[in-house]
């Protein structure tokens, strides 16, 4: 068998990111909770495209934004997603291989559109999502590939893949393949309310799959059904597995054995949230990949998400290489 040749192998959803400034006035008139991400059906969200003034397109979804920024500062990705075989699905195409990340999922023959995540952006800076999901849905273990998976360090999975069961099939595979060809399995849990959905499932996924737990604060208290995060610690601590837990402006901790790193929040210029840990995430994995200790991946993460946040959009600026440069994760 041939060693890996990208660093991380990313399945997700294949969504492209339409974003959009709004005031809170708009969210009020269209009832959408503010800070919410609510699922739509194509005439809902064509409506609203229609309904609001366009500030920027781009490719989205959780893991691939981390592949891009992995691309972004100088790593080697792939990413497995589907998209429709339409004009969308060709912009989320183009934009993917332009930042660097390596895609060759065929696109679905259903008809069915690309699905596509229009983020509404107020000037506080939160991010309310109205998310028509399309052809992500239509992901399924067809498209994971023994020859694909076995190409990357670490295969990073997408836990919003956990709804739909054909996706659902596709990450269970691909952990599987995974394991069999001895690479690194990386799992983010996406939502909370996900979580809570599918806690038993998802757990018994975690315990037997995974190497390296993304989640925030919030998500990891409900996968584990606790309220104090040190309880959370002490049970990540005896697993095995690496805990990566974002706080916000609380920073995050790591966890792996008995090490625990707690890592400071960057002070940054707030103009939209939308990305971040998905930047946080790619950020450690080209850190972590290069052999850093997990205090200078944590860093690493926090320059990317912090990066992020200080412009509209869910990708890092040209500027991120630079600020990898002085922190020394260059590898």
């Amino acid at each position: 068998m041939s060693g890996p040749h990208f660093d991380v192998v990313g399945v997700g959803n294949a969504v492209l990111d339409i974003l959009a400034g709004v005031d809170d006035s708009f969210l009020e008139e269209k009832g959408f909770p503010k800070g919410s991400m609510t699922l739509v059906d194509s005439g809902a969200a064509e409506d609203l495209y229609q309904s609001v003034i366009i500030n920027k397109e781009g490719p989205g979804g959780s893991v691939a934004n981390s592949m891009c920024c992995l691309s972004l500062l100088g790593g080697k990705a792939t990413f497995i997603g589907k998209v429709g075989d339409d004009n969308l699905g060709q912009i989320f195409v183009d934009n993917i291989k332009s930042i660097g990340v390596t895609f060759n999922t065929l696109p679905a023959q259903s008809g069915v559109g690309t699905g596509r995540c229009l983020v509404l952006v107020t000037g506080d800076a939160e991010r309310t999502m109205q998310t028509y999901l399309g052809a992500c849905i239509e992901l399924d273990s067809d498209d994971i590939r023994a020859d694909v998976i076995s190409t990357g360090k670490v295969v990073f999975l997408e836990g919003y893949l956990w709804d739909p069961p054909r996706a659902r099939d596709a990450l269970v595979k691909a952990a599987t393949l995974a394991r069999k060809s001895e690479r690194q399995v990386a799992f983010s849990l996406s939502d909370s309310l996900l979580v809570d959905r599918h806690r038993k499932e998802m757990s018994e996924f975690v315990n037997n799959y995974i190497d390296i737990l993304f989640a925030n604060e919030k998500e990891i208290l409900a996968l584990y059904q606790l309220d104090v995060l040190d309880d959370v610690i002490k049970l990540i601590s005896s697993s095995g597995m690496l805990g990566v837990i974002t706080r916000g402006a609380k920073g995050s901790v790591l966890i792996k054995g008995n090490t625990v790193n707690m890592v400071e929040a960057h002070s940054a210029t707030v103009v939209d949230t939308t990305g971040a840990g998905d930047a946080y995430a790619g950020g450690f994995l080209y850190s972590y990949l290069r052999g850093n200790t997990l205090g200078e991946c944590g860093v690493a993460g926090t320059i990317a998400a912090s990066d992020v946040i200080g412009q509209l959009g869910t990708h890092p600026t040209g500027e991120i290489k630079q600020k990898f440069k002085k922190l020394g994760s260059s590898g």
